[in-house]
């Protein structure tokens, strides 16, 4: 019985730039925790990068303008801001290349 090979390229898209723009929002919160809230964005965070959110992409927009709504009332870093920012423009991408 022959084993299944794992594949060796990748077709790049859209979703793996928006992985990386939310890891690196993570790590960015995680790094400045200094402010309000913080802990409650990086649940909105995981829930977002989670498996059923990817799956339907449509679900992430409403939980970044939470994510958006908590670092302004809490004052976040200009750093942060600036990071939902590009998770915003790649997820607007992301949404028009895989509309589901």
């Amino acid at each position: 019985m022959p084993f299944t090979e794992e594949q060796t390229g990748y077709e790049k898209t859209n979703l793996s730039d928006l992985q990386g723009a939310w890891i690196v929002l993570r790590e960015t919160v995680v790094d400045t925790e200094g402010f309000e809230g913080w802990d409650r964005v990086l649940l909105h965070i995981d829930e977002a990068m989670s498996w059923e959110t990817v799956r339907n992409l449509k679900r992430m927009p409403p939980l970044l303008l939470v994510i958006r709504n908590l670092c302004a009332q809490g004052k976040a870093p200009q750093q942060v801001i600036e990071h939902i920012q590009y998770v915003d423009d790649i997820l607007k991408e992301a949404l028009m290349e895989f509309p589901n």
